[in-house]
């Protein structure tokens, strides 16, 4: 089984580090190569020319006696007879053993080598002064630089290598960690985040960059998830708030039945427990509508003609006080259709509950879809135009729970609204109430 780093950090050091080494190696090699062939071809040049300056000098017959040192002893020059005596040599190649053993043939009369003994390596450069068969040899000698023949020059360039992918790995480290280090403190703060205390957020580092959006997109997440689970506290308090009445009536009744049988009209109890029933079960169908309102995503959604839809729920009806002033053809929106046709049947049972005699609905094409019903009833207070939104609110006109109905009406039609990225408003009217719907166009 391999094992690998399991930190991103310590897996992105690592692989800097490896490729790092593997470049500087390879330009290492490059830079070994370079320095050793130059290194070697300029110290071959100098000998060739030190053999060939005497080679010529002995043919001519000009050589001097010893043999002049240009170098300052740093070149060797010895000429070498078939014997293998020394026949002259510059003064540092005085009473030396010939510099080397190479006799080049007839037919490849100058040859070079590197030779090493106990004292080192030397390049040689060995010329045959003539074709004779006695023919002299020219040799020319100078010793190779120790950090070439030692091996100090690999030892310096691969510990440059080492240094240099250390430096690589400890910059990457660094900066990784840098880099890394809004991920850590996102993943404290949602480790710390818990059901009790939504409100928390994580820090958003500043930028464009994806350590940036991932913190956005786990804000909008965390938006999300506290709006879901309000609205789950939202539908326990209001379920257990508004059916505690429907409830304790509908048990009064019962255990008054109960109690005094002989005293009690059975059918007139019955009646009273299915109003209390059906009351209930509007409650319930309300609230769970208002919980599922939003989180449906947008696979349900379809192009849908307002003007259409408010045309053919207001003629489903057949209401003498509704009348469609405007529609607008072709007036599309985008949206769940059961969603809108309730959204647009609470607007117009509201208005129809509380309208004198006519309730007008328009639908207007512009750069948003607006949809108004408008009622000639008597009105609501400015300070409640907000507060009729909010659920199980019933104004004083409206103080029965019968003639009110749950009270849940408008704040599922404003929830709706929202869902769509609309909004739904109470505005100014002569008289009576003014509801509007705004919607994107599609």
């Amino acid at each position: 089984m391999r094992l690998r780093p399991r930190s991103i950090r310590a897996r992105d050091t690592l692989v800097a580090a490896v490729l790092a080494a593997l470049v500087l190696g390879g330009v290492a090699v490059a830079i070994d190569l370079a320095i050793r062939n130059g290194t070697e071809a300029r110290i071959l040049q100098e000998t060739q020319l030190a053999a060939r300056r005497t080679s010529a000098s002995v043919r001519d017959g000009t050589l001097a006696s010893p043999i002049p040192d240009d170098s300052g002893g740093r070149i060797l020059i010895q000429v070498v007879g078939p014997g293998g005596h020394v026949l002259d040599s510059t003064p540092a190649a005085a009473r030396r053993a010939p510099l080397s053993t190479l006799w080049p043939p007839v037919g490849e009369r100058v040859q070079d080598r590197v030779e090493c003994d106990r004292g080192g390596c030397r390049l040689v450069e060995a010329i045959r002064v003539t074709t004779a068969p006695d023919s002299v040899v020219v040799y020319a000698s100078k010793p190779m630089p120790a950090f070439i023949v030692s091996g100090l020059l690999e030892v310096l360039l691969s510990t440059a290598v080492l240094i240099l992918s250390a430096l690589v790995a400890w910059v990457t480290w660094r900066v990784v960690g840098r880099t890394l280090r809004p991920v850590e403190e996102i993943r404290a703060q949602l480790a710390e985040i818990s059901g009790s205390d939504l409100t928390r957020r994580v820090p958003e580092p500043t930028g464009e960059g994806e350590i940036a959006e991932l913190a956005r997109t786990a804000n909008q997440t965390l938006d999300r998830l506290e709006r879901a689970v309000e609205r789950q506290r939202q539908f326990a308090s209001d379920a257990s708030h508004e059916l505690r009445t429907p409830i304790a009536g509908l048990r009064a009744n019962l255990e008054d039945a109960a109690m005094h049988p002989d005293d009690t009209d059975l059918g007139e109890t019955v009646e009273s427990a299915l109003r209390d029933t059906d009351r209930l079960e509007s409650i319930v169908t309300d609230l769970l509508l208002l919980a599922r309102i939003g989180t449906g995503g947008t696979t349900a959604q379809e192009e849908i003609d307002l003007a259409e839809l408010v045309g053919a729920e207001a003629g489903r009806r057949g209401s003498q006080l509704i009348v469609c002033t405007r529609l607008d053809p072709g007036t599309t929106v985008r949206g769940v259709r059961m969603q809108l046709v309730r959204l647009l049947g609470n607007l117009l049972d509201n208005a129809e509950r509380y309208a004198d005699k006519r309730v007008e609905v328009e639908v207007v094409a512009g750069d948003e879809a607006v949809l108004s019903v408008t009622d000639d009833g008597a009105g609501i207070d400015s300070a409640d135009r907000e507060r009729v939104f909010e659920r199980f609110t019933r104004l004083d006109s409206a103080r029965s729970r019968g003639a009110g109905g749950t009270g849940l009406g408008l704040a599922i039609a404003r929830e709706i609204a929202q869902a769509h990225g609309g909004r739904l408003d109470l505005e100014d009217s002569p008289r009576g109430a003014r509801f509007v719907l705004r919607l994107p166009r599609e």
